[in-house]
Formats: structure tokens, sequence, C-alpha cells
């Protein structure tokens, strides 16, 4: 269900489906980033690492977040844009099988003071492992329509 500015509250949470990290996920951001270290890559030289075994790229885990929270459909269709990310921390390993969901929380929700049609969302992102570990935090604002009248 989209949600508009006006559907939106402080302290309202929203969870995701869960989603395994799989190694083509990992070869296809290797490839389309273009980063190729061998902590994501190589699985001799991680074995050789205090993990133990490759760790998934930060940036995938932040990029398998945004697109766990477009399954849900709250947003899609009333976004207008990404604001910015602030404060995001990479918490725990994720690892090449693990499950990670979502849980968005929306911390604070404004009227734009120059455009009566949309408003400002501010969302803190936790990225959960099949632990219920929090492995990635952080907080992606963005503007949101109002409900069309």
């Amino acid at each position: 269900m989209v949600h508009y500015l006006e559907d939106l509250e402080p302290g309202q949470v929203f969870t995701s489906m869960a989603r395994t990290v799989t190694e083509a996920d990992v070869v296809a951001f290797a490839g389309l980033s273009g980063d190729f270290n061998p902590i994501h890559t190589d699985r001799e030289f991680a074995a050789s690492t205090v993990y133990g075994q490759r760790v998934v790229y930060g940036l995938l885990g932040l990029s398998i977040a945004t697109g766990l929270l477009d399954r849900t459909g709250t947003f899609s269709g009333s976004a207008i844009a990404m604001l910015g990310i602030k404060d995001w921390t990479f918490t725990g390993p994720v690892f090449i099988g693990d499950t990670v969901h979502l849980r968005l929380t929306i911390e604070d929700v404004r009227p734009s003071a120059s455009k009566p049609d949309r408003g400002i969302v501010q969302r803190r992102f936790d990225l959960l492992n099949q632990r219920d570990e929090t492995v990635q935090t952080g907080r992606i604002d963005v503007l949101v329509r109002r409900r069309p009248v």
C-alpha cells in the first residue's frame, strides 16, 4: 500500500519480507561497481581474514535495504526524491547466504514550507540478519507527495 505524507507519523514501523544474499548478488555487484577487493571475491583470501569467509559489500547491503523497502510498496508512487543518506553505520558483517530483512521506522514527518504538495520524511533503516542482529543502520530522508485531491 502506497503511503502519502498524510499517512505517515513518527514511530510507525514497516517491516519487509526477507531476502537471502547470494553469490550471484556479490558477483553482479562486483561487475557493476568495478570493486573486486578479494575480501568480497576471493574465497581463499577471505578465509584468511578475521571473518573466515567472504564479506558482502557494505554498499550492496545498503542497496538491498532500499530494494526491500520498495518491495513493501510503502513509497512506490509517492516518493519524489531521496534527499540523502545520513549516519549510515555498518554494525556487523553480512555474509553470502545470510537472510536479511528491513525494519523501517518513521522518525519525523513535516510538510514542505515552500511546496504545499509535498513534505519531508525522516526514515531510520535497520537491516537485520536471520538472527535479528542489526548489521546496518542509518537514516535516509525522502521527499514524499501529499495525497492527491
